[in-house]
């Protein structure tokens, strides 16, 4: 053997596709919603102890940070709401074809850009 080959591909060479960007953003969605369920539960704690403190956290809330992060995690919520519909049309058997999910991917971007 003249020249050795490469034990792994190098991530030089790698070109992301929408079904890699969006497995990955399906992942990345589900850790951040679930750490969105923190805020919720202390906007909600907010809200059982009392209208001082409900008041700090809805001044947080409508800063513009809090408008922002409100924003993205609507926005992970419809995706991932979305890609999760489109997994289940998948466990069905249904849309492998390479056009199919491509219309399903670009589908699901712009279903939860709509609905957000």
């Amino acid at each position: 053997m003249s020249h050795r080959r490469p034990k792994s591909p190098s991530m030089q060479n790698y070109r992301p596709q929408l079904t890699s960007v969006l497995s990955f953003g399906h992942r990345l969605s589900g850790v951040a919603l679930s750490l969105g369920a923190f805020g919720l539960a202390g906007w909600l704690m907010a809200g059982a102890s009392g209208q001082d403190a409900f008041g700090s956290a809805q001044a947080l809330l409508l800063s513009v940070p809090g408008r922002i992060a409100l924003f993205l995690v609507t926005l992970e919520l419809f995706y991932h709401l979305c890609n999760g519909v489109r997994h289940l049309v998948w466990d069905s058997g249904r849309g492998f074809e390479l056009r199919a999910i491509y219309a399903g991917g670009w589908t699901v971007v712009g279903t939860s850009l709509i609905l957000t």
